[in-house]
C-alpha cells in the first residue's frame, strides 16, 4: 500500500520560555515517521509553531505527547500575548500532502478529537472540513471571546465543544482540531507602532471584512521593535497570491502615510506560492515551475511510495 503523508501544523500558547517550548518539540523530533520540518516561537505573539510531515499514525501518537507536556506546562489563566488563542493546545489542523484525501484527513480528525479527549480531558471543536457545525467553518467563529470569553460562553449550547463536555479544562482551555488546505501565514510589520493603523489595514484586506476573498488577518503590535503586524492567513494562495495581498497592504498602509518595513513567511510555504510571486514582481512572462531545477530533479526523482 502506498505511504500516507500529511502535514500537521499545531499551534501551541507558548513563544516565550525556551525550555518549555524544547519540551514540546522533542516528541515531534523523536518519533519515527514523523519530521518537524520547521518551528518558530514568537514571543510577542506568545506563540509556537510546528511544521510536521509524515505519516498519520506517528504524528499523532507524537501529538498526544507534546499536548500532555504543553498541558503541564501552559496555564491559559496567566497566559498573555498578542495573537487570539482559546487553548494551550490551540489548534491542530491535518493537510493531505500524499496518497490520501481530503475526507480521510477530516475522518481522522474527527477520530483523533475524540482520543485526544479522552486522553487530555481538553474539549474539542472541530473546524474547517472537519466542521460539524457550519458556523464553525472559520476558526475565528470558535476564538471568539478567546479563551476568556469561550469561559463564560461554553455553557451556551450553541457553543459546546463537539467532543467533551461543555467546560473548559481549568488552565488548557480548549483545542481546535480540523482538515484544510495548505495555509500560508504570511506577517506584514509596518514601520509605525500605531496599532490602529494595523487593526485599520486588516479591516480593508480580510475577506470576512469586504477585502480579499480566502484572506484572513488581524493587527498586532510587536512592542519590543516599535512597529504593528498585520498578521495574515491566506487559506488558498491560488485564489489570492501573496503578492497582492501584499500589495493591498502597502496600498491601504500608504493611505496612513505608513509604509512596509518587512514580511514574514511564517512556517512552510508552497514552492509555487514563492514562484508565482517571483513571476509577477519579475514581469516574467510564460514562466513555469518546472523550470525550476530542482522541482524538475524531484518530479523525476520520485515514486508513488
Amino acid at each position: 500500500m502506498a505511504k500516507q503523508l500529511i502535514e500537521c501544523v499545531p499551534n501551541f500558547s507558548e513563544g516565550q520560555r525556551p525550555e518549555v517550548i524544547e519540551a514540546i518539540v522533542a516528541p515531534f523530533r523523536k518519533k519515527k515517521g514523523c519530521a518537524v520540518l520547521d518551528f518558530r516561537a514568537d514571543p510577542d505573539h506568545n506563540r509556537l509553531v510546528v511544521s510536521l510531515v509524515g505519516e498519520p499514525e506517528p504524528i499523532q501518537e507524537a501529538l498526544l505527547e507534546a499536548a500532555e507536556t504543553a498541558i503541564s506546562h501552559i496555564d491559559l489563566n496567566h497566559h498573555q500575548g498578542g495573537h487570539p488563542r482559546i487553548g494551550a493546545v490551540d489548534v491542530i489542523p491535518f493537510v493531505p500532502l500524499r496518497n490520501i484525501t481530503m475526507e480521510a484527513c477530516v475522518e481522522l480528525a474527527h477520530s483523533f478529537g475524540s482520543r485526544y479527549y479522552e486522553e487530555t480531558d481538553v474539549p474539542v471543536f472541530f473546524y474547517e472540513e472537519a466542521a460539524t457545525i457550519p458556523g464553525r467553518r472559520q476558526l475565528e467563529n470558535i476564538r471568539k471571546g478567546q479563551y476568556e470569553g469561550l469561559k463564560k460562553e461554553i455553557k451556551n449550547p450553541e457553543r459546546h465543544p463537539d467532543v467533551g463536555e461543555p467546560k473548559l479544562h481549568s488552565t488548557a482551555g480548549a483545542t481546535a482540531i480540523g482538515a484544510r488546505k495548505f495555509l500560508i501565514a504570511f506577517n506584514v510589520n509596518l514601520e509605525t507602532d500605531d496599532i490602529d493603523v494595523a487593526k485599520e489595514v486588516a479591516r480593508a484586506v480580510r475577506g470576512s471584512s469586504g477585502g480579499l476573498g480566502h484572506v484572513k488577518c488581524i493587527g498586532l503590535p510587536l512592542k519590543d521593535r516599535g512597529l504593528v503586524q498585520v498578521s495574515i492567513n491566506i487559506v488558498d494562495y491560488e485564489k489570492n497570491a501573496l503578492y497582492r495581498v501584499l500589495e493591498l497592504v502597502r496600498m491601504e498602509a500608504k493611505r496612513w502615510g505608513v509604509s512596509v518595513a518587512e514580511t514574514e513567511i511564517y512556517g512552510m510555504v508552497p514552492a509555487a506560492a514563492l514562484l508565482d510571486s517571483i513571476s509577477y514582481y519579475m514581469q516574467t512572462a510564460g514562466f513555469y515551475p518546472d523550470q525550476v531545477i530542482e522541482l524538475r530533479l524531484l518530479e523525476m526523482l520520485g515514486d508513488d511510495t
